[in-house]
């Protein structure tokens, strides 16, 4: 490749990344773990995410090894998972939109099979159910994605 192909593709994926963070949609996401909001949760969790996350949060087994069509089987969200290392967006996202259009407003080609439930739940029932699976960590783990929700929040906020 030539140095001008080169730089003409730097350009490009940087732009590519810029309209991605533009036209993201907008987070309306408020935490709450009041009894209601987890308990509402949890039954939405039972009828949307149990089939494949499990009822008990626990996912599908290999999880973390490509299944025969290449994609990832369902993680847990339990502490014996990675939900817990993503921002309050990111899970938000991933449920509202789906693994690969989340994925994609953050720049990462990936080929999901999460379904996006936007057009099933309510963004106060995906709040919900993020607020039950959040309510079964240990605290450590809630401590943990508690701080990068905020460093997140944090760092949008100075590029705004």
């Amino acid at each position: 490749m030539t140095r001008a192909a080169i730089s003409a593709a730097a350009v490009l994926a940087v732009a590519a990344l810029m309209a991605a963070w533009i036209f993201r949609p907008s987070f309306p996401f408020v935490p709450t773990a009041d009894a209601v909001s987890v308990a509402q949760g949890k039954v939405l969790y039972a009828e949307y995410c149990a089939s494949c996350h499990g009822a008990n949060l626990e996912g599908q087994p290999n999880w973390r090894s490509p299944g025969e069509d290449g994609r990832l089987p369902a993680p847990p969200h339990d502490e014996t998972g990675h939900t817990w290392h993503h921002s309050d967006r990111m899970l938000f996202e991933y449920t509202k939109l789906g693994g690969q259009a989340a994925l994609a407003n953050s720049g990462v080609a990936l080929d999901s099979g999460m379904p996006g439930f936007g057009s099933q739940l309510s963004d106060a029932q995906i709040r919900g159910i993020l607020n039950f699976i959040k309510s079964a960590w240990p605290e450590r783990e809630q401590r943990y994605q508690a701080e990068r929700t905020e460093v997140e929040a944090q760092q949008e906020g100075r590029n705004q």
